[in-house]
């Protein structure tokens, strides 16, 4: 009789460990997918992103399209009318959508 009281606690201590574990995992993505994008951080720097796309120089970005923005980027992943959303190219950060950077596609 102990062998299964030991067997059933054993279980019910491993599956509260596993749920803790999942929580503890579900937030920190959660906290690591708002992070915003620095336009200092080197990803951003190599392809010109600016979190304000009217602030783009047009001079050092010639494919620069006035009106295009991450919100009308094809990659941009967010719900329409978003601040902000994510982008494959830069991780788990998210850009502006009234960002710019010099991967922009016009969204289909």
């Amino acid at each position: 009789m102990s062998r299964f009281v030991h067997s059933s606690s054993t279980r019910r201590v491993f599956m509260m460990q596993v749920a803790t574990a999942a929580t503890a995992v579900l937030a920190v993505s959660e906290v690591s997918a708002q992070a915003m994008l620095d336009e200092k951080d080197p990803q951003a720097v190599g392809l010109a992103y600016k979190a304000d796309a009217t602030k783009v120089d047009k001079a050092k970005n010639p494919k620069f399209v006035a009106g295009s923005n991450c919100a009308n980027c094809a990659l941009f992943q967010a719900k329409p009318g978003a601040a902000a959303g994510g982008c494959p190219l830069f991780g788990a950060k998210q850009v502006s959508a009234k960002g710019w950077c010099s991967a922009w596609a016009k969204k289909a």
